[in-house]
């Protein structure tokens, strides 16, 4: 008898890990906030996360669509909750692709195509300064999606933990900003100027564009 095999889906994989974690002071804050961002991610997304070798991760998602938005919000974790006297980040390689895994296997134990991209484009990540990658298995770049990218890291790049603090609230939670001051005990126009020093309006625009561009092979 032939052995079932897992149907073909398209998944997205995200394959990260810390900046500069071995100068963090307190490791241990750092890998509870890192287990809880990833274990509230795969919760939200119907996925699964597994974090590795201390400040090593790795998520996959069934919807790829949403593969962006959630690389971001785990950067914006760990912005949010930075050290003092050190700032919190992370690399994050992203690929997107066709695989057989499926939510009831153990990520260590899977080897489709989007896992091994994500893992080899982190690799390269880390010989420079770039923080984000996105891969396409099943689809042609013309340069913009790298650019995307470039734009991305350079907007987080200059956020305060102030700015990823409503960004949080913004991604996850989608609080009015009225509501977000209640919250946070300050008024609505600090939110608002929070908002605009994080320039959530274009950080909204462009995770729209790339959900929607995620999104075409799957409607298809």
């Amino acid at each position: 008898m032939l052995e079932k095999t897992a149907p073909t889906q398209r998944i997205a994989v995200l394959t990260g890990d810390v900046v500069d974690s071995r100068k963090v002071s307190d490791r241990r804050r750092l890998y509870r906030l890192l287990d809880d961002s990833l274990q509230r991610l795969a919760g939200h997304q119907q996925g699964h996360a597994e974090r590795f070798r201390g400040d090593g991760f790795q998520v996959a998602l069934p919807q790829a669509r949403h593969a962006m938005t959630a690389a971001i919000a785990l950067r914006t974790a760990l912005i949010q909750h930075s050290e003092p006297d050190q700032r919190w980040d992370a690399r994050i390689a992203v690929a997107v692709g066709p695989a057989r895994w499926h939510t009831d296997l153990r990520i260590a134990e899977a080897d489709d195509a989007p896992f091994v991209a994500s893992g080899r484009r982190l690799d390269r990540l880390g010989e420079g300064d770039k923080h984000l990658a996105l891969t396409l298995l099943d689809d042609s770049d013309d340069g913009s999606l790298a650019l995307l990218m470039r734009f991305l890291d350079d907007l987080l790049a200059g956020w305060s933990t102030y700015s990823a603090e409503v960004v949080e609230l913004s991604l996850e939670r989608a609080l009015s900003q009225q509501a977000m001051a209640t919250r946070l005990g300050i008024s609505q126009p600090s939110v608002y100027n929070r908002l605009k020093a994080a320039r959530w309006p274009l950080l909204s625009d462009t995770l729209a564009y790339l959900e929607t561009r995620l999104a075409d092979k799957d409607a298809g």
